[in-house]
């Protein structure tokens, strides 16, 4: 077996140097990366959970709206009330109010032996507008809009909803619901 030469044994010092900075800048470009990926997740995770509260917020408004009941429907264009149905009360009819309030869609319950608090539905709330439909009005801002119609329901209720800007997931949404037939 022939030994090496001198010149030949190991790396000199210039090419470990050189070998060390191009792994130092290739483990700083893989960091970038990482750092990158984790934010686009995080960005990700607080869309998805806005979407579902989002999501919670129209099934609990369209629920409500769904089972509306016996008694008067009234509201303008920033306040609803009606009667619905609560199964915890033996579903003896309370009256459902939502509002806009200090940045979230409210939703107040009021009956007998309830308290008079009001549930946060929706947080980051810019803006609320209600409107009703009647197939001969079409939509209004008020309801009833007329003495005549006050013991009328209007066909469907829609809610227009803009987000408050600054969020991870901003614009409007729109909800239209067709209510039950009057009893």
């Amino acid at each position: 077996m022939q030994k090496p030469s001198p010149d030949e044994a190991g790396f000199t010092l210039i090419e470990l140097v050189i070998s060390l900075a191009l792994f130092g800048l290739i483990a700083l470009a893989g960091l970038g990366l990482v750092e990158a990926l984790l934010r686009i997740q995080q960005r990700t995770e607080g869309r998805l959970d806005r979407l579902a509260e989002l999501q919670r917020a129209m099934y609990v408004v369209d629920n409500d709206l769904t089972q509306v009941t016996a008694g008067p429907i009234e509201g303008d264009s920033v306040v609803l009330s009606f009667n619905r149905p609560l199964a915890a009360e033996g579903g003896l009819p309370v009256r459902v109010r939502y509002q806009l309030g200090a940045g979230a869609l409210l939703r107040g319950l009021r009956g007998r032996d309830l308290p008079q608090g009001e549930q946060r539905v929706l947080q980051g709330v810019g803006s609320l507008h209600w409107s009703y439909y009647l197939p001969s009005l079409g939509w209004v801002d008020r309801w009833p809009p007329s003495p005549d119609l006050a013991g009328q329901w209007p066909v469907a209720i829609a809610a227009d909803i803009a987000l408050a800007p600054g969020g991870t997931v901003g614009g409007s949404l729109r909800r239209v619901t067709l209510l039950p037939a009057h009893p």
